[in-house]
């Protein structure tokens, strides 16, 4: 990803967390005492200063109302319905090396899609995720450290999973090479 990109993907999480907790009437304060941080840190998020973490983005939406889905509502429209090419695609970038693209050409449906990149030692963050959704995922390439409340399990390319809904859940690249995770939520 271009750095001109990866500028816009920051300036329109900032506009879009900024905005929402503005309509939602949540103060800097109620929302940085909602995912425990700072509110120092919120600011910088929203002026476009710091890059949340996968972690960071998931309290903020939990906090918000709203699924985390919610942060790949821009870009470009694919083309077709149906299809979506590398070009087309939503592409967050977070703090602690993880990248993800929106695979499926729209959020609407039974289930979608993303693809999760993560360089040698990027990770979700330092808390537990945990989705409302069931979600699996299939690792495409390198190996993924994948916790689920709290038991360690190494996948290897080629290896899938499920994680039921509810189920605390992080994951990092401790490998020596680039991690590529398709992930499935229902």
């Amino acid at each position: 990803m271009s750095e001109a990109s990866t500028s816009e993907d920051l300036a329109a999480i900032a506009a879009q967390v900024r905005d929402l907790r503005k309509r939602k009437g949540v103060t800097l304060q109620a929302l940085a005492d909602g995912i425990g941080r700072s509110v120092g840190f919120v600011s910088q998020v929203e002026r476009g200063l710091s890059r949340p973490a996968v972690d960071d983005l998931v309290a903020i939406s939990q906090v918000l109302g709203v699924s985390a889905t919610y942060f790949f509502g821009s870009g470009q429209t694919p083309v077709t319905p149906w299809i979506t090419r590398p070009d087309e695609r939503r592409t967050l970038t977070y703090a602690r090396g993880a990248e993800d693209s929106l695979v499926s050409p729209r959020l609407g449906g039974a289930f979608f899609m993303l693809e999760t990149r993560l360089e040698p030692g990027a990770d979700s963050g330092e808390r537990n995720l945990v989705d409302s959704s069931e979600q699996g995922g299939y690792v495409l390439e390198g190996e993924l450290s994948l916790w689920l409340d709290d038991e360690l399990h190494v996948l290897q390319a080629g290896d899938g999973f499920q994680i039921p809904s509810h189920m605390r859940s992080r994951y990092a690249n401790r490998g020596k090479t680039r991690l590529r995770v398709l992930w499935i939520y229902a």
